[in-house]
This record gives C-alpha cells, structure tokens and sequence, in this order.
C-alpha cells in the first residue's frame, strides 16, 4: 500500500520520521511522501528523514516558531489559518501514485491534537483518496490537560477520518522507564506493527508472491466503514543455520527438508491467537468488531494456507464478524514470522471510556479554578481600590 505520510505535531513528526527509517531499512517503500507540520521550530530540526522541504513551520505570526504550549484550541485555530502552507507541501505529493493519506499525530499536546483533525477535514474535502488518522494517546500519568486534550481531540478526529487507528501509550509504557527511551521504544513498535500491515501486498522484484494476497484494497475495505481501530501483533524468530537453510521452532524436526506442515498449522493458528488476545496498540474486547484482517509475514516456507484459513475462522468466532480477511505477505530474510491483526470498528474500549470520563472531571475542575482564580485576584486588587486612584 502506497502512503502519503504527514506528521502533524512533536509526535506525529517523529512517528513519520521513523516510518522513513523503516522504510530505508525494510525495503518496504510504503511511505510514497512524507511531510512534517509543527508549530515549534526546534521539533522539525530534530527530524532526520524527512526532507527540509517537506518540514512545514506554521503560526509563526502568533507563537514565533516555539509551539502553542499545549493549547489545543489554538493549534486548530493556527492549523486552520495556516492550511494553505500545509496544503503547498500536500501539492509536490503524486497523489496520482497514492493510496491513502496518513495523519499520524499524539492527542494529548496542543498542535497535532488540534491541527490533525483540521488538516484530515481539509484533505477529505480536496481528495478522494481515503484519509486515515494514527491517533496516540498520553500516558494517565501525563496530567489532566493533556487528557482532556486529547478526550477532546479524538471525538473530533474520528468523525474527520475514514478510520482513527489508535496507539495508547499508556498499555506500553514500562515501569521505571525513562521518557526519552520509552517514547523511542513506542514509535518503535508502532512503526513495526502498521508498516508489516501497510507493506502486505507490495510485491518488490524478484520477491516470492503470496498464495493468498493480501493488498490495498483488502486494507481499504477492512478500513472502510469508519470508527476505530486497533492492531494486534506477534512474532516467532526464525534462524538461519550456517548451511543457509532456515530452523525454527515453527519446524517439525530439525534438519528435516520438509517442514511439517500439522506442526506448521498449528504454530501459525498459535501465532494469530497471540496477535488476537495479547496487547493491542489499542487494548479492546475483540468482540464485536466489526471488521478484520489476518496478515502472515515470514519466509515463504513457513506460511500456509492452511493455517492462515483456520486462524480466519477463529478470528471470525472470537470477533462474531462475518468480514474476516485475511492472507499471506512473504518476507524472505526477515528474520522471523509475525501475525499482524487490525481489528476495525471496535466499541468495547474501556480505556476511551475512562479517558472520557477522567477529561469531563478535568474539564469541570479548570472551570472551577479559573472562577476561584478570578474571584481571588479581585478580592487581592479589590483592598485598596477606595484609597488609590487608577493610573487611567
């Protein structure tokens, strides 16, 4: 699938940084353009991969290149007045050769959250290509002002894209942990997960083709439909042996010529199960999604059709879906076999439903405290008002 990538935002920049990265190591030339749009001028200096040009400051009017300090509201107002800027980097994209558009931003600061939904309500009116969002949510620990940022900023970008694909760091953050190196561990995996389910189908030359392929428009399809989604993930190394043949523990014996194809099945079946109900970018009940699909990654000889089909059909039971896809993507060299899982349409969130609620509390107490803050200050200046006159 060919993609056209913007990061909107601190993260959002660094996530489509790392989709490039990834790119450049895999092969995988998912990501067909790539733009970065900020607020802050220190955040697009940061970036590596994407190119100058591709690096859009805005707002430079009113906050002077150093960010909107985690006022949302000010980073749609900035987006908005700015969209021209932003829309002259979207114009050098061959949206010709194009997929879909990505808008990858974190929804807990001020100018992704606010400017990612502008900009996906500007490339939907303008395009017909799909616009999808990668939305990340804070940490429980950020603070309240960056969840209520981004309990605000969700509901407006589902409604915005063709499908919100959500990353919570909150399920992926590890105890003790420094910020710096989690965050890196975080875009790590993310890229990891979307680009293995991105990259299914795009056939390189000389590569091995699926038995059962799985491409763009499986994607779009699985995609298409709205609401939100989530991505399951899990892998099974492979080893290469000094006489280049490949053993793994997903082989019958070692050394056989042969793989076992019962045992293959079952280690397969194995590897969907993990994908299915271990963490989600998303933590969710499977249940009642409304749509899925099962993408195999590996060498080709670890692959089968068998397995893959009956993976499908315990997503289809555990999912209660009757739009279950699902195929192979060969990978040779890469080093193990992955099943990847995006679940689409998911309502059973509990973490949403918490950050709604925890956001609707934070709301009512910055209204409390800016009312006390203004009953105090006129209390404070109110003193000596009868003995001192006003300068004007």
């Amino acid at each position: 699938m060919k993609l056209a990538m913007i990061g909107f935002g601190q993260a959002g920049g660094k996530v489509v940084d790392k989709f490039l990265e990834y790119d450049k190591r895999t092969g995988s030339e998912i990501v067909k353009a790539a733009a970065a749009v900020n607020t802050a001028k220190a955040d697009l200096m940061g970036l590596e991969h994407v190119s100058e040009e591709q690096r859009v400051l805005i707002g430079q009017s009113r906050v002077k290149g150093h960010g909107v300090g985690a006022d949302n509201e000010l980073g749609a107002e900035i987006a908005e007045e700015d969209i021209d800027e932003v829309q002259g980097a979207i114009d050098s994209i061959p949206v010709h050769e194009v997929d879909a558009f990505l808008v990858v931003a974190g929804l807990g600061g001020g100018t992704g959250s606010g400017g990612a939904p502008v900009l996906a309500k500007h490339l939907k009116r303008i395009y017909t290509e799909p616009v999808y969002g990668i939305g990340i949510l804070p940490g429980s620990d950020e603070g309240g002002i960056y969840t209520l940022n981004a309990a605000r900023s969700f509901q407006t970008f589902v409604r915005e894209v063709d499908n919100l694909l959500v990353f919570d760091n909150d399920a992926w953050r590890k105890t003790g942990e420094s910020v710096q190196g989690g965050y890196e561990q975080i875009n790590e995996e993310i890229v990891r997960r979307f680009g293995i389910l991105f990259g299914a189908g795009e056939v390189q030359p000389g590569q091995e083709v699926a038995e059962s392929v799985v491409d763009s428009s499986e994607i779009i399809n699985t995609l298409a439909g709205g609401g939100v989604s989530t991505v399951g993930y899990a892998e099974e190394e492979v080893e290469e042996t000094s006489s280049g043949g490949l053993l793994s523990r997903l082989r019958g014996e070692e050394g056989a010529d042969e793989l076992d194809t019962a045992h293959t099945t079952n280690r397969i079946t194995s590897l969907v199960r993990k994908a299915a109900l271990g963490r989600l970018t998303l933590p969710c009940d499977i249940e009642g999604a409304e749509r899925a699909l099962l993408v195999l990654a590996g060498p080709p000889e670890y692959l089968n059709r068998k397995g893959i089909e009956r993976g499908r059909k315990w997503l289809e039971e555990q999912t209660g879906s009757m739009e279950v896809r699902g195929g192979d993507y060969p990978y040779q060299g890469s080093g193990f076999v992955a099943s990847v899982i995006l679940l689409a349409g998911v309502t059973n969130v509990p973490r949403i439903k918490e950050l709604q609620q925890v956001a609707i509390e934070a709301q009512d107490n910055l209204a409390e405290i800016r009312e006390e803050s203004e009953e105090n200050l006129e209390e404070l200046v109110d003193d000596g008002q009868d003995e001192l006159e006003s300068l004007f």
